[in-house]
């Protein structure tokens, strides 16, 4: 027999391929609201695209947008940074040194240089030091070597327009979820001629598109997004702004807030999660900070943290969840079904960040299939 032949991923990558060949970006939607699609489910909990379906395209590119749609994502996720002219773009690294070929490009070889970022010295080539034009003629790479290398070379960087361009053009309701990343960095580099910080052009992009409303609103509901940051005080500042629900997101025990240098366990306290509930509807932790492995790869008791967050009224969309045996704790037996099945039913999360949206999707349909009957 001959290799068998994935016709959902051919499609998607035919549908892309002509605007990374060409250079054009994906085309921008219209502001008006398309009714009569699908509507969001929300009876069961979140599938959240990590970077888009980055566990088979290289992250954060249409590609991989297009390809988590198709699988069934309910949101697709991105980290938006912005370029030296200002242009807010999709990009979990503030340098392009993992996930790019600029390496590649002896054009760019100046670039190259060093910024303390999180209090730490990083060197690499940083979104801050180029135009978008000039990114626009990089192409995506694969993060981790042992996934599928045969995309590397065919996607641009892609916008934070569109990127939302693909989720309000989708065939359903397909909900976005953007994190304003590193804003400390990112304002400390890149200025507006208005006056304004990364956060208003952040929230002015989303309301330029019709992106507005409390959590499970009529106008949440027809577009859908979450707003996640690590900096709670991004967070606090735009919630004069948009009414949209925020995530605060809570990295490792070791990894101190970039704007208020917070430990772990302050921004974990009770007194804290007390104040932050009035900004934000949710919490997005590490997992391993829920229910944490021990020196085996086996998990230990799990904390309170979902409980607490919980019975404040927020929710709890932990990350991330990976199918490879790298990431797999050993009690789920090299299953990613079981991982599944144990945060959702065990531990009662209410949103999973997954780098595999069609797992999830499959586990959650054999699991808890929707009625979609009229």
């Amino acid at each position: 027999m001959g290799p068998s032949i994935d016709f959902a991923v051919v499609a998607v990558v035919l549908a892309i391929s002509v605007f990374a060949v060409s250079g054009r970006p994906v085309p921008l939607p219209s502001k008006v609201f398309q009714g009569n699609k699908l509507p969001l489910q929300t009876s069961r909990p979140y599938n959240i695209a990590h970077r888009g379906a980055n566990g088979e395209f290289p992250e954060e590119t249409a590609a991989a947008y297009l390809r988590a749609i198709d699988e069934g994502a309910d949101f697709i996720e991105s980290d938006i940074l912005a370029t030296k002219d200002g242009v807010l773009v999709c990009h979990h690294d503030v340098t392009l040194d993992d996930t790019s070929d600029v390496a590649n490009h002896p054009e760019f070889a100046d670039r190259k240089t060093s910024y303390v970022v999180q209090g730490v010295n990083t060197t690499g080539f940083f979104i801050v030091d180029f135009t978008i034009d000039e990114l626009k003629t990089l192409r995506a790479k694969q993060r981790y070597s042992f996934r599928d290398q045969q995309y590397n070379g065919m996607f641009q960087i892609i916008t934070f327009e569109e990127y939302i361009s693909i989720a309000l053009d989708a065939e359903r309701v397909v909900g976005i979820y953007p994190e304003i990343k590193n804003p400390v960095h990112v304002n400390d580099h890149v200025k507006w001629a208005d006056g304004q910080k990364f956060e208003d052009k952040f929230v002015e992009t989303l309301q330029k598109y019709g992106y507005k409303g409390a959590y499970m609103t009529e106008d949440w509901l027809k577009q859908p997004a979450f707003i996640q940051s690590f900096a709670p005080t991004s967070l606090v500042y735009i919630s004069n702004t948009t009414d949209l629900p925020k995530v605060f997101l809570i990295d490792d025990v070791t990894v101190i807030t970039e704007d208020t240098n917070q430990t772990y366990a302050e921004i974990t306290s009770d007194s804290y999660f007390n104040y932050i509930k009035d900004y934000c509807m949710g919490i997005g932790p590490w997992k391993d900070n829920i229910v944490p492995p021990n020196s085996n790869n086996y998990l230990e008791k799990a904390t309170d943290e979902v409980a607490r967050a919980h019975a404040l009224g927020m929710q709890v969309h932990p990350y991330t969840y990976r199918n490879e045996n790298t990431f797999l704790h050993f009690d789920f037996n090299q299953d990613p079904y079981a991982e599944y099945d144990f945060w959702i039913n065990n531990v009662g999360v209410d949103g999973l960040f997954t780098d595999f949206t069609g797992s999830l999707h499959m586990y959650q349909e054999w699991a808890s299939p929707l009625n979609t009957k009229a």
